[in-house]
């Protein structure tokens, strides 16, 4: 969902990225409201008001989403989808970076190596822009803080976003109504159609965040980093095949190196799967041939007699089918 975006924010022109911002602030209070309503979701409130410290979270959770929102617009609609891009690419770098340094998470040789691969990346760019890429910089920590506050957090997704988007709700509707008494507003001024895409900020903006939520609280970030490169991959593309941006070698080379890193992080990400599945095989293969502690007191001294010949004393005489083919570790 969050690939196909960038074909979404140059429908609401002539309206103004902070805006189509501010409305999206509006419409996603609206609509998470509703869907806590069906569902009866209320009873988080009064433990998240009792809470100083969540508080204080929720604050910087939708501060930083707002500077990542606004900028991501404003970057679509100004013809820089290609750099934003770049910026979710990162992203996921960014996270594991931030998973080791706040939450103490260990990275294995190849993170390091991917790691150290989308900074040489960074510089790369740096250098054919012949600035720092600050969109997709900013874009890459802004929502990596993001991810990790709402870790912290560790609300639902649909409670979460409630939570930021009520935050965000009086400025953003301040704002809205200051541009209608300056008659600039572009809410209503443009035809029926325009008027609901921009209340569909609310379906666009909340759908795909509370996905993103629900997932932040039940997996690792360095997880949670290696799946959101799908998105800058739909991104990359559209800005490039779609909006026909311009490609420069200098810029091929840096992207490049990031999709190196990611392919490191890929390939490290499955071989550590393929290596947890076979030692849980393995541990489950020698739980079930252990013997229960009344088979074990029961045994005969004749069964404890014969056990020489598997290798083991008499009270692990029930574990001998361990060694066999069938039970190791690479079946």
């Amino acid at each position: 969902m969050w690939g196909l975006v960038p074909l979404f924010w140059p429908l609401l022109k002539p309206a103004g990225a902070v805006e189509i911002l501010a409305h999206r602030m509006v419409w996603s209070l609206l609509f998470v409201g509703v869907a806590l309503l069906a569902l009866r979701r209320w009873g988080w409130i009064p433990e998240l008001v009792r809470s100083p410290r969540k508080l204080g979270l929720i604050t910087l959770a939708a501060t930083v989403i707002t500077v990542n929102w606004g900028l991501y617009i404003w970057s679509v609609n100004t013809g820089h989808v290609v750099e934003a891009s770049l910026g979710y690419f990162i992203n996921p770098l960014v996270t594991i970076a931030l998973g080791v340094l706040v939450l103490k998470e260990r990275l294995r040789p190849a993170q390091w190596a991917a790691v150290g691969v989308g900074f040489s990346a960074v510089l790369v760019l740096a250098v054919g822009y012949g600035r720092p890429p600050w969109i997709s910089l900013t874009l890459a920590f802004s929502f990596a803080v993001y991810g990790l506050v709402k870790k912290k957090v560790n609300l639902g997704g649909l409670e979460s976003l409630a939570a930021e988007t009520a935050v965000q709700f009086l400025p953003a509707l301040g704002y809205l109504v200051w541009l209608g008494t300056r008659g600039t507003l572009a809410f209503g001024s443009h035809g029926a159609g325009h008027t609901a895409l921009l209340a569909a900020t609310g379906l666009v903006t909340a759908i795909p965040l509370v996905c993103f939520g629900a997932a932040a609280i039940r997996v690792p970030l360095s997880t949670l980093g290696l799946l959101q490169y799908l998105a800058p991959t739909f991104q990359f593309l559209l800005g490039v095949v779609y909006f026909h941006e311009e490609m420069p070698p200098e810029r091929w080379a840096g992207f490049s190196l990031v999709w190196l890193a990611l392919t490191i992080l890929t390939w490290d990400a499955l071989r550590t799967a393929r290596k947890s599945r076979a030692a849980v095989a393995a541990a489950v293969s020698a739980a079930r041939t252990e013997p229960a502690p009344a088979e074990t007191a029961l045994t005969e001294p004749a069964a404890v007699e014969t056990s020489p010949a598997t290798g083991h004393t008499g009270g692990e005489a029930g574990a001998a089918p361990v060694s066999t083919p069938s039970a190791q570790p690479g079946r």
